[in-house]
């Protein structure tokens, strides 16, 4: 079973460290500023790639340091991720973390992890993370391929139509969920095809 706890992070309001400037670093970076253009990230790297430093220069909220790492390099942070081909540094690192109650992932090691990466579909303002618990990023993948090809396009229409809904409903919370629940009641049923 499946017990990890699913929550979206505002990366813009938290500090955070990522260690490794290579490939796996390449993807970590983008798949943080994809979900958040403004996360406030902190890359440290002895070797930082060509196509990090293109990156980074599109975001003035990251911030490249090419050396290897100190311990200073968590002060004030909230997240850390590890993304080196160094076993000993994330586990050095992590111990570091744990102690200090700093969430931490390290790439393709789940032992070490406080939370994964999820997989993540976004269509305007909609976004779906999803989760295989760290045991198959494939499937993952092949998940969020379908979910991008099956949400529709203008999910966002809906969505800004469902807000100003929201917002001219009277009464209590729970009256307005009620509200909420019968309109949208039917938007994921398979549709029956007419005659």
């Amino acid at each position: 079973m499946n017990e990890l706890f699913p929550v979206f992070l505002k990366l813009s309001q938290l500090q955070t460290l990522l260690v490794g400037g290579g490939n796996v670093g390449l993807e970590k970076l983008s798949a943080l500023l994809r979900n958040s253009p403004e996360a406030q990230v902190t890359l440290v790297a002895p070797m930082i790639l060509d196509e990090v430093r293109s990156l980074a220069s599109e975001h003035p909220t990251v911030t490249l340091h090419q050396r290897p790492y100190q311990a200073s390099d968590l002060e004030g942070k909230q997240l850390v991720i590890l993304a080196t081909d160094n076993p000993s540094l994330h586990q050095e690192i992590v111990q570091t973390t744990r102690q200090r109650g700093i969430l931490t992932n390290v790439a393709d090691t789940p032992d070490l992890c406080d939370l994964y990466l999820g997989s993540v579909v976004q269509k305007g303002d909609l976004k779906v993370a999803i989760s295989t618990n760290g045991k198959s990023p494939t499937l993952a993948k092949r998940l969020r391929e379908y979910w991008e090809a099956n949400i529709p396009d203008n999910v966002q229409e809906l969505l800004d139509n469902l807000q100003a809904y929201r917002n001219t409903l009277k009464g209590d919370f729970a009256q307005k969920v009620s509200a909420l629940n019968e309109l949208t009641k039917n938007f994921t049923a398979p549709q029956k095809p007419e005659d």
